[in-house]
């Protein structure tokens, strides 16, 4: 009776087992043992002996779940693509996606919060940026692949703020190389034979290592040839899908969130050209394009000829040659600093304004300079080597006329007509209306703005303004700085920037980056002709352009009408063309001879002062070639 007592536990339903049985069962105080003894009395130490075997059980289960779960998400992620597909774009996601809101909500809460001086809000807007674009970069270098490359197109955006950029640029130096196994994998599976089996010689250490591929050097079997080998990163094609997914979705979050941060056209310009650099089949056409583009003319480019492609691998002349901007290089070859200038900007203004197709991945890693060999076609002692040539783009006939239509009206002095035809063009070039053109002018021109161009909108103040594109002096600080400033401290400014980059269509962004590897070269070279010097060379091919397009136009007309039908109208309308352009275009060659002739005075002057005050000859040749 007692156990009894002392067990009522007994009396609650166990799992599986009805009340109404286990209360049939159920033993009462007046019923007697059937074999004449007592129950034995049932004690608390036994029901506390299975309370803990449940919980060492307990114990055992969880551990044990764990190491399961575990071992079957590694056997997942090993084995099966779609699971680690899965996990990787978490993860990289999350990185990207927490690096942009942050951003956002720091510029908003920044732009949002009362200072007591332009000094104090200036510095506060420059920090903001500063860590915005830091936590972007970790992000990037994180992710690694693609990113880096999206990294990469960020810090050549001129209109982007300077602590954007200048954050971003060391990426053009910081991408891992491949092991060598991994090449060699790659190489068997895409070409059927070892890279040994096709290579005389080869040399595993890289000689350069980009975001999507990296470049050896070796010599074919049986020529004995100099190759560069091009390798794509082989990580890059089972990721390269989902990473612009990532992207896509990442850069649709913020647009929701934060519609005036809107950056969609980066993925979409990613979508769109990532899969044609990845192509190295599609790098060989362009190439091959590119010279059919230069056969004609008497040019310094050269382009190395291609020996094998495939989609991954691409074998192709092995270029020795110095850095466009090596000063020592350069002096060294005695090659005229002010003439590659010159040749650089020829090259992309003929791709730009008169074939209409131009490489749209410019930078200083891509151009290489050499002597001129026996055999070239150079009108200098110097060839200019363009590599690189998986992305190009296309202008078609009016885009690529209206555009050097807009250059021509922003070379021509400032008059309300010359003003509207510039905020005209703008609009069909860009797709820039007129509050938002003085930004617009200023990513083409590099400078704060022409006269007449900041009355809608408040701009960079104390800067004086030049009326056209040839009355521009050198830039000063001051310059640079007000405009750095009016982008960093307003908020609607920086706003017009996104804006902008979200109107103007890729291609042109891409004639932008263009524009700034010609301005930032002729700096790096310390030329000696003017700062505008380059801009004639363009007014020069805008001019050109332009006489095609209306010479080819009144031509088509005359024949279409034929002898019966020709008008004296029509007549007069060719001369006019043809006077116009003739009476342009010399003038800008007498231009260009009065500016190539004081370039050759200050060389001079700054060989004299190398004689006497850096010492002999040997001085005279550094301080002409800018070195002392």
């Amino acid at each position: 009776m007692f156990g009894l007592r002392r067990c009522s536990a007994l009396h609650l339903p166990r799992p599986g087992i009805h009340p109404s049985v286990l209360q049939a069962g159920t033993i009462s105080r007046s019923a007697r043992p059937l074999n004449g003894h007592h129950p034995r009395p049932l004690s608390t130490r036994t029901g506390a002996g299975e309370g803990q075997k449940v919980k060492a059980s307990a114990w055992l289960v969880v551990p044990a779940t764990l190491l399961v779960l575990g071992g079957a998400g590694v056997l997942a992620y090993n084995y099966s693509q779609p699971f680690r597909h899965t996990a990787l774009a978490v993860v990289r996601c999350s990185r990207v996606a927490e690096a942009a809101i942050l951003g956002a909500i720091d510029y908003k809460l920044t732009f949002a919060k009362p200072y007591n001086s332009e000094e104090e809000k200036a510095a506060a807007y420059s920090e903001c940026h500063t860590r915005s674009a830091r936590r972007v970069l970790k992000a990037l270098l994180a992710n690694g692949g693609i990113f880096i490359k999206l990294g990469q197109h960020m810090a050549s955006v001129a209109v982007l703020p300077r602590e954007w950029t200048s954050t971003m640029r060391p990426l053009q130096d910081q991408c891992e190389p491949t092991a060598y196994e991994d090449l060699e994998k790659m190489f068997m599976s895409d070409m059927g034979v070892s890279i040994s089996e096709y290579f005389e010689e080869f040399d595993p250490k890289p000689i350069g290592v980009a975001s999507l591929a990296q470049v050896h050097t070796g010599r074919l079997k049986g020529s004995g040839e100099r190759v560069a080998i091009k390798l794509q990163h082989p990580h890059l094609e089972e990721f390269c899908e989902i990473d612009m997914e990532m992207v896509e979705v990442s850069l649709g979050w913020i647009k929701h969130w934060f519609p005036e941060f809107e950056f969609t056209w980066l993925g979409e310009e990613m979508r769109e050209n990532l899969p044609k650099e990845m192509d190295f089949v599609h790098e060989k056409r362009n190439a091959e394009r590119a010279m059919a583009d230069f056969e004609n003319i008497r040019t310094s480019l050269y382009i190395p000829q291609v020996k094998e492609a495939r989609k991954r691998i691409l074998v192709m002349e092995y270029i020795q040659g110095g850095r466009v901007d090596d000063l020592v290089y350069l002096s060294d070859n005695n090659i005229d600093r002010n003439k590659v200038s010159l040749e650089l900007s020829r090259i992309f203004c003929q791709m730009v304004h008169i074939n209409g197709w131009f490489h749209a991945d410019p930078h200083p890693g891509n151009l290489l300079i050499r002597p001129a060999t026996p055999t070239s076609k150079s009108p200098y002692n110097f060839e200019i080597v363009l590599l690189d040539h998986g992305l190009y783009f296309d202008l078609d006939t009016p885009l690529r006329i209206n555009y050097s239509k807009w250059w021509l009206a922003l070379i021509a002095p400032a008059t309300p007509e010359t003003v509207a035809d510039r905020k005209k063009y703008a609009k069909l070039v860009g797709n820039i209306d007129e509050d938002l053109y003085p930004v617009f002018e200023a990513a083409i021109t590099g400078r704060a703005a022409l006269e007449g161009s900041w009355e809608e909108i408040e701009g960079p103040v104390d800067v004086p303004r030049a009326r056209s594109m040839i009355d521009l002096s050198a830039q000063t600080e001051e310059e640079m700085e007000a405009i750095r400033k009016a982008v960093v401290q307003k908020e609607g400014l920086l706003l017009s920037v996104f804006d902008v980059l979200r109107r103007v269509p890729r291609r042109v962004l891409m004639v932008l980056k263009l524009n700034d590897l010609t301005r930032s070269l002729d700096r790096a070279l310390m030329t000696t002709h003017s700062t505008i010097r380059i801009f004639l060379i363009t007014a020069k091919y805008c001019t050109f352009a332009v006489w095609l397009d209306e010479s080819e136009r009144l031509v088509s007309e005359l024949r279409r009408k034929g002898l019966s039908g020709m008008s004296l109208g029509l007549l007069w309308d060719y001369f006019w063309v043809w006077w116009r352009y003739e009476k342009m275009y010399r003038s800008l060659e007498l231009a260009e001879w009065w500016m190539d002739t004081g370039a050759r005075f200050v060389t001079a002057k700054a060989w004299v002062r190398g004689l006497f005050t850096v010492g002999g000859l040997q001085g005279a040749h550094r301080a002409a070639a800018g070195l002392a």
